[in-house]
């Protein structure tokens, strides 16, 4: 993967996670899916290992709906904009295309923390906390119920676990990628 596509996934998903989280302070959940959809598109359309990224993503699904369901059902966090049809106290489904879009970074601009674990957990405990933060007071997308270090510790640990595990499932190669990628098996003639 060259220089130019590390930094155009870093800054697409930069891009992507403003757009969402201020359509989604505005209360325009369904306008918070479309700078979502626009990068995984992109993403998926250039990719060279598409069942894995996929895979990748439905797992970052599931840790959404766990860590993010869970501060919000727990009442540590609510969410500006809601989904229709999500469950009271879920996850919204603007939560979890960032959580797809952000799975897409694991294997291109975050790829250099694979075999880190230390530094993977650090950016989850630390990192996702703060835009959390930036989210709830620069565009009143998420708001923390008192006190807010519930929700903020809650975050941390929660995504401390994900991102070293998804940064594993990352580095794994799927099965039909590894099969293209060493091509048909040999047959030893004796």
């Amino acid at each position: 993967m060259s220089r130019v596509s590390i930094w155009a996934n870093f800054i697409g998903y930069q891009i992507a996670w403003i757009i969402v989280v201020s359509a989604a302070g505005h209360d325009r959940p369904w306008l918070a899916l479309l700078p979502t959809a626009a990068f995984i598109g992109w993403q998926l359309a250039t990719s060279e290992r598409r069942a894995a990224d996929l895979q990748l993503m439905a797992a970052a699904i599931v840790c959404g709906v766990i860590i993010d369901g869970s501060v919000s059902f727990l009442g540590w966090l609510h969410y500006a904009a809601g989904s229709p049809g999500a469950p009271p106290g879920g996850a919204p489904l603007w939560i979890l295309s960032l959580w797809m879009s952000f799975a897409l970074t694991m294997p291109r601009s975050l790829k250099w923390l694979q075999g880190r674990p230390v530094l993977s957990l650090l950016l989850g405990a630390i990192g996702a906390p703060l835009a959390y933060l930036s989210a709830a007071r620069g565009f009143d997308a998420v708001h923390f119920s008192d006190p807010t270090f519930k929700g903020i510790a809650g975050l941390a640990v929660g995504w401390a676990v994900a991102v070293p595990i998804l940064l594993h499932l990352a580095a794994r190669r799927s099965p039909a990628l590894a099969a293209v990628e060493n091509g048909p098996p040999r047959t030893s003639s004796s």
